[in-house]
């Protein structure tokens, strides 16, 4: 008997933010933009390397209220302005139970405003979603004040 190949974890999340499609992406795509919104609450961005083109890395830099910053990164696979962008995200000091993910994003008008909604994933571990969950669902909420 093998042992069963644990299910895959992708995470799905939908916000409708008050602002037109263009201006969602440049918030993402935008470096001084970024800096200003990124993160869960408390946290900032005191360095970012950041050219978003197909093919491009990045690498952001985080700093909790509380405790030593740490760095995220990963290279960009689609550019679509303003409706797409995919990238991907790994944790520059993993914790054992991450793998690199994919983001895509889809900035979709609705009226005045847009739907984003993101997909990440495979994710190794329930905590590992959880956290990426709990943050992006923060840092959302974050780009939703940011834009009003």
């Amino acid at each position: 008997m093998t042992a069963e190949q644990p299910k895959p974890l992708p995470l799905h999340l939908e916000k409708n933010i008050a602002a037109p499609p263009e201006r969602v992406f440049a918030a993402f795509v935008e470096g001084d933009q970024l800096r200003q919104w990124w993160g869960p609450a408390g946290f900032t961005v005191p360095r970012l390397q950041f050219d978003v083109a197909e093919g491009a890395k990045y690498r952001i830099t985080m700093q909790p209220p509380d405790g030593d910053a740490f760095h995220l990164g990963g290279s960009f696979h689609v550019v679509e302005p303003p409706s797409r962008l995919v990238f991907t995200f790994a944790w520059e000091e993993p914790d054992p139970e991450d793998q690199e993910t994919l983001v895509a994003l889809t900035f979709a008008p609705a009226g005045a405003e847009t739907d984003l909604i993101l997909d990440q994933g495979p994710f190794k571990t329930k905590p590992r979603w959880e956290l990426h969950r709990d943050g992006w669902t923060e840092t959302l909420e974050r780009l939703e004040r940011f834009l009003s």
